[in-house]
């Protein structure tokens, strides 16, 4: 029954990211089995080097973008890889309704899925269909599934692997020094609703460089999210910034020669903008050698978090019990508070302990601006640093 498993997660990178515990809880309870994972395209990053994934197959968004009939014929041709893989169970983690229409296609003997809506009668594309609650974290939600399915479960952990080529590259890059601490930053996400004022983050900035830190900058390279960044750092010195090129190649060099030479990183400016520069796979290598992250509620949070940093996280209208920064070490329920400041482990979560929480919204009413967030002041979340800085 379980000879060739396929897991489904067509969600985006933090999602996909938090799905790596079930695969060593697969591989613990059947470890002859063939575990694979379907995920939409551009998330894959997260999983490569998982030593407990023996396949990763990749769903293209695009083609949702063809023409109708293009369309269709591209989703056959997915099915049919699918089919031709020949997996004898399917597990649907997403609960959407394309993946349960994969599930079925899928010839799997065995399809396992969660309660969700959908279209009319799409239950029946499942052998089981689990309940899960709410009102706990992603990780114990897929966890739970596991659980239903009548395996053993042990402290759930996140796996994100780093090589140490990959390492070696970040700090070539950065030019880390070792009489100074690196912090990531990233304080943009596609939800604009999740991002904090930009002269908030500013100041924040200015706190860690007092505190002997270098900052790493990071960002995708959408152009709202560029410009976020280019306000952040408007509010700064335009000395204290230095931007590193990254050629084709994925070699680094500098804009200026003089920061070329490694013996003089401490001359360098302290604020390393790597905003728009680097590939998923990079921002991970990058996040692997910094000391602590801070940001707000978005994947590379999740990712500081699943490669073992102190993570201290800004949440607006989401629920930290869902999707709160992991801690592999962290004994105990994880963020077990409906809102409010949080710590799970060595992360912490700064929220407003107001009623509307967690929302959900896009901003309130519809604004694309969370009061909640715009709410919290730079000297709340300084104090807080300063706490567990010492």
């Amino acid at each position: 029954m379980y000879k060739k498993i396929l897991l489904i997660k067509f969600r985006n990178i933090g999602d996909v990211l938090l799905t790596t515990p079930v695969f060593e809880v697969l591989k613990e309870n059947l470890p002859h089995s063939f575990i694979a994972i379907a995920v939409n395209k551009g998330t894959e990053a997260v999983l490569e080097n998982n030593p407990h994934l023996d396949q990763i197959i990749t769903y293209d968004r695009d083609i949702k973008k063809l023409p109708t009939l293009k369309k269709y014929v591209e989703e056959i041709k997915f099915l049919e890889k699918i089919r031709k893989l020949g997996f004898s169970t399917t597990i649907d983690l997403t609960g959407g309704d394309r993946a349960a229409i994969i599930s079925y296609f899928s010839g799997a003997g065995k399809r396992v899925g969660v309660k969700a809506k959908g279209f009319l009668g799409k239950r029946y594309l499942y052998n089981e269909v689990f309940e899960i609650g709410g009102r706990q974290h992603v990780v114990m939600q897929h966890i739970e599934v596991l659980k239903r399915m009548g395996l053993k479960i042990e402290k759930p952990k996140l796996v994100l692997n780093v090589t140490e080529d990959e390492k070696k590259w970040a700090k070539q890059l950065i030019f880390s020094s070792p009489c100074h601490k690196l912090v990531h930053i990233h304080p943009t996400s596609r939800w604009l609703f999740k991002c904090w004022k930009d002269e908030y983050i500013a100041e924040v900035i200015k706190w860690f460089i007092g505190n002997n830190y270098r900052i790493v900058l990071t960002a995708s390279a959408d152009e709202r999210e560029l410009k976020k960044v280019e306000s952040i750092l408007s509010y700064l010195p335009p000395s204290l910034i230095y931007e590193p090129y990254i050629s084709s190649e994925g070699l680094s060099f500098f804009q200026h020669n003089t920061f070329q030479d490694p013996q003089r990183n401490e001359e360098s400016p302290p604020i390393i903008n790597l905003a728009g520069k680097l590939t998923l796979r990079q921002l991970i290598t990058v996040s692997s050698i910094c000391d602590i992250f801070f940001g707000i509620d978005t994947a590379p949070m999740h990712i500081a978090a699943a490669l073992g940093k102190p993570v201290i996280a800004l949440f607006g209208p989401s629920g930290a019990f869902n999707w709160g920064p992991w801690d592999n070490e962290a004994l105990g329920e994880p963020y077990p508070e409906k809102r409010g400041i949080q710590k799970f482990g060595k992360n912490i979560v700064i929220q407003r302990d107001w009623n509307c929480i967690p929302c959900g919204q896009d901003g309130c009413k519809g604004s694309k601006i969370s009061r909640c967030l715009f709410d919290i002041r730079p000297e709340e979340v300084i104090e807080i640093l300063s706490k567990e800085s010492k």
